[in-house]
Order: structure tokens, then C-alpha cells, then sequence
């Protein structure tokens, strides 16, 4: 499995530490306010455990994210292949993290890890990220990746009952744009093999 290190950040396997921080996250509506609803703890371990089962069969998918500097887990960030069901395929990447984590550019520096990882070591020629369209955080995080969104790429979430949330954006960054582009970055990466 690849660790993922910045100066400040470390993307790592989760671990039983890290079910009670994930679970307090996904109970605070504030974390979950782009979601239909918050998770029970129960759907959060099935979720850890699900990301922790991606990332020892391939080798990357979605990291738990900790505080180099103390190790505390802040939430998580990485890389998935877009759902069956999207009106589109390919790799996206994500972040969700604590409110105490909001504010210090911690998704920022963490995705921007995960998209290099993605590009240099997976050889991918591009990435995805989609949020819904009031979602504006989690947008500026795109932008400030360099990715860029073509609104003809926009699509309504079905799964998701009518209202605020159904309207879904899409941003695309290609490797060759990463490159020309890469925006500035508080720390440098670098990726590390962890094995089993």
C-alpha cells in the first residue's frame, strides 16, 4: 500500500484508532451539511472498512489523513473510480476532514498529494472531483488544485431526493495541466511503500 507524506500531512492505512474521530465526523452536520444525512457509527466503521479492504487491494484509494506534527487523524483524502452509476467514468478525488482541520489548507495540500500519486505513479491522464453545486468550499479546493469545470459536465444526482443538494459539479484536472500549473504548496510529497 502507498503512504503519501508532506511536510505536515501523512495519507496512511486506517486503523482502529481512527473509528471514533471517523464516526464523530460523520454524526456532525456541519461535516455532512453537502450530504443527505449524517451516518450512524455503525455506517461509519462499515465505511473505514471498506476504504481500508480498496486500499490493500489495489494500493490507493481513499487515505485516513493525520497531523504529521502530532498524529492526530483529521479525516481523509485520495482516489476512487467513479461510481457505475455516473453519467461519466475515470478516477476522482475527494476530501472530507473535522472542522478543528477547516481553515489551515490541509485538503488542499492532501489532495494535492493523492492527484500527484495519481498521475505520476498510477500514470492516470486525468482526475475528477464533483460536489454539489452549493458546495462552494469544497469548489475553491478544485480551483485551487488547477482544476477547471465545463458546466455542460453538470449533472443532477438522482439518489438524492429533489431539492439543494440533486445539482452536481464536476472540475477535471489532466496530467499535462497539473504540470504547467501546479499551484503552490505549503510542503513538498513525497510517496512511500508500506507494505502489508
Amino acid at each position: 500500500m502507498a503512504e503519501l507524506r508532506t511536510d505536515r500531512l501523512v495519507l496512511r492505512g486506517w486503523r482502529e484508532s481512527d473509528l471514533g474521530p471517523w464516526a464523530a465526523m460523520n454524526a456532525d452536520p456541519e461535516v455532512r451539511e453537502y450530504f443527505p444525512d449524517v451516518l450512524t457509527r455503525e455506517q461509519s466503521q462499515a465505511s473505514a472498512a471498506r476504504f481500508q479492504a480498496d486500499l490493500d487491494q489495489r494500493g490507493w484509494g481513499w487515505w485516513a489523513v493525520e497531523v504529521a506534527a502530532t498524529g492526530e487523524f483529521i479525516g481523509f483524502t485520495g482516489l476512487d473510480p467513479v461510481d457505475e452509476n455516473m453519467p461519466f467514468t475515470g478516477v476522482e478525488t475527494g476530501w472530507r476532514l473535522a472542522r478543528s482541520a477547516w481553515g489551515h489548507g490541509y485538503a488542499t495540500e492532501a489532495a494535492l498529494v493523492a492527484v500527484t500519486f495519481a498521475f505520476e505513479s498510477l500514470a492516470l491522464p486525468e482526475i475528477l472531483a464533483m460536489t454539489t453545486a452549493t458546495n462552494l468550499r469544497s469548489q475553491a479546493v478544485m480551483r485551487r488544485l488547477g482544476m477547471t469545470r465545463d458546466p455542460a459536465d453538470d449533472y443532477d444526482d438522482v439518489s438524492v431526493p429533489a431539492g439543494p443538494l440533486r445539482r452536481n459539479v464536476v472540475y477535471r484536472l489532466s496530467s499535462t495541466t497539473l504540470r504547467r500549473t501546479r499551484p503552490a504548496s505549503r510542503a513538498g510529497c513525497s510517496t512511500h511503500r508500506k507494505s502489508d
